[in-house]
């Protein structure tokens, strides 16, 4: 099959849902598809065209940016021959241009498999307000569109306002995690060598530094967290300076981590063979996300196949790693106390919450994944 899959940021960008579509497009490809990504050039030094991995890249140039979101108005013209020349569109949500894509593939007889990742949710400003209006009308077009709507999670699509309009359509599929096995030894290597003079217990954050993800409820909950382990240092895997729409959020935090700093270290974003040595150094991972833009939590996943427990917001869709799979706790979110009880929780006894790392692999190799998602575009191609 000649694949299109279309979402607003690719690599190098990073978040989950750029993460989650790399996986994919690159094992569709690895299974013969001739795969191509329509995504924005984000930034003025990418390439309008390359090849990553086997998979055709084509960025269409950004006019303007409205908070987390860009403006593209060449990517109709790109997008109808794009279309016209592929056999099925894969289309990843939050979109702006989503809803224009999905009406060219039906126009054009093409089937459209929409994947729903995640609410938008921007921080309230007029401007914000309005975007996420248009945004969230696209979405509701986009899906309307489409043939099928894939969800990780029946737990998400059911608390979902998209999705549960369109449940008739919904199939959930797991999304695909991979991260390279490494020793202990290893990790310790690794931190010595950056220089991380670490104390132990280590807690594990893997975010970009934005609202939605929490980070402050993780920083208040270290007073109760220091006082049964005083030596605790905090490890933060992920984007810190420039992601885009939270400079805000940046300031309003910072007299936090300035409070924390002895005991608060970034490492930055990290490449997938150091996330790794991250997730096996750390003792315990949290996940305080606050919002449906968090649905499931691949980082969760992550940590699991290095042996590292998590805690994780009882959010719909993010529960589920730890519900289905045993592999730590969830707390409420926006809950200060809560949270620090579970990460005392699963230090207590961590092995308790560790899994084999084959069972885990299993269910969210990205070949298991991109058959699934090959089933359900040849079932659509062949009806």
């Amino acid at each position: 099959m000649k694949i299109l899959v279309a979402l607003t940021y690719y690599r190098p960008h990073i978040s989950g849902l750029t993460i989650y579509v790399e996986r994919l497009a690159r094992a569709l490809a690895a299974r013969g598809h001739t795969v191509t990504v329509l995504t924005s050039r984000f930034a003025a030094n990418l390439p309008l065209r390359e090849e990553l991995d086997g998979v055709h890249v084509v960025r269409v140039p950004v006019a303007a940016r409205i908070s987390k979101g860009v403006l593209m108005p060449t990517i109709g013209f790109i997008a109808n021959r794009l279309v016209w020349t592929h056999d099925a569109v894969s289309l990843h949500l939050p979109q702006l241009d989503a809803s224009g894509i999905a009406l060219r593939a039906r126009l054009l007889g093409k089937p459209v498999m929409l994947t729903y990742h995640s609410d938008l949710v921007l921080p309230p400003t007029p401007v914000n307000f309005l975007a996420e209006m248009v945004v969230n009308a696209s979405n509701n077009a986009a899906a309307s569109l489409a043939d099928v709507i894939c969800a990780y999670t029946s737990d998400f699509a059911n608390a979902s306002p998209l999705l549960s309009r369109f449940r008739s359509k919904v199939c959930c599929i797991l999304p695909p995690v991979e991260i390279p096995d490494v020793t202990r030894a290893e990790a310790e290597a690794w931190a010595v060598a950056r220089g991380l003079a670490l104390q132990y217990p280590v807690i594990g954050l893997a975010v970009r530094l934005a609202a939605e993800k929490g980070v402050e409820y993780l920083l208040q909950a270290l007073p109760q967290i220091l006082q049964a382990h005083p030596n605790s240092t905090v490890l933060h895997a992920g984007p810190v300076e420039a992601v885009i729409g939270e400079q805000a959020y940046r300031q309003r935090l910072q007299p936090l981590l300035d409070k924390f700093r002895a005991r608060y270290i970034f490492l930055g974003a990290l490449n997938p063979h150091e996330m790794a040595m991250f997730f096996k150094i750390c003792d315990v991972h949290v996940l305080p996300s606050v919002n449906s833009t968090e649905t499931f939590g691949l980082v969760q996943i992550e940590a699991a196949l290095c042996g590292t427990p998590t805690v994780a917001s009882d959010l719909p869709g993010v529960r589920v790693p730890v519900r289905d799979f045993g592999i730590g706790l969830n707390a409420p979110p926006r809950d200060v106390a809560a949270l620090g009880t579970a990460v005392l929780k699963v230090l207590a006894k961590p092995e308790h919450y560790r899994r084999p790392r084959a069972e885990l692999a299993r269910h969210f190799a990205p070949d298991t994944v991109a058959a699934r998602y090959e089933q359900v575009l040849g079932s659509l191609l062949r009806n």
